[in-house]
């Protein structure tokens, strides 16, 4: 999700929903233009955890995300789904839900992965985000195209040599 919102993000509050929707958010709260600057703010958080320096100032990052926007976890079983952890307090708009998801998600990811387990695409004119789930962690582009396109930019100057 954070993936999403970060690459492409909501400019309105039927997008936010579809967002929400698409990751299968279950909204205690309405959405309104209000959690439109909420998520707003929290992706460009994350995507400061995304562009730290070092694994350092990525686990500051994450940390003061966490602490912002979640609290101890609990069990729930709040939509019949299944049990499953939760790492926010009940009842929260929907733009600190975004939050709290994105810092425990990232949280996790880095934890369980590595802490280099996310960045930018590699291609000089692409600033899009990617999470790398890469089985040797060695993503460097945000799609395929990127990686071909890449591909057949060296290719050319290689041969043109």
């Amino acid at each position: 999700m954070a993936l999403d919102l970060a690459n492409r993000p909501p400019t309105s509050t039927d997008e936010l929903r579809q967002v929400c929707d698409d990751h299968g958010l279950v909204r205690e709260l309405p959405i309104t233009d209000d959690d439109l600057g909420k998520v707003e703010r929290a992706v460009g958080e994350w995507l400061a955890v995304v562009d730290a320096a070092d694994s350092d100032e990525r686990g500051r990052r994450v940390n003061a995300m966490t602490e912002a926007y979640c609290s101890f976890p609990t069990l729930t079983d709040h939509a019949g789904t299944g049990w499953h952890l939760h790492y926010r307090p009940d009842k929260i708009t929907v733009g600190h839900q975004v939050g709290a998801m994105m810092a425990a998600g990232t949280a996790l990811h880095l934890a369980g992965r590595g802490m280099n387990r996310l960045g930018r695409c590699a291609v000089d004119d692409c600033d899009r985000v990617y999470v790398d789930l890469t089985r040797n962690g060695r993503q460097r582009y945000c799609s395929p195209a990127c990686a071909n396109r890449d591909a057949v930019r060296r290719h050319r100057a290689r041969a043109a040599r």
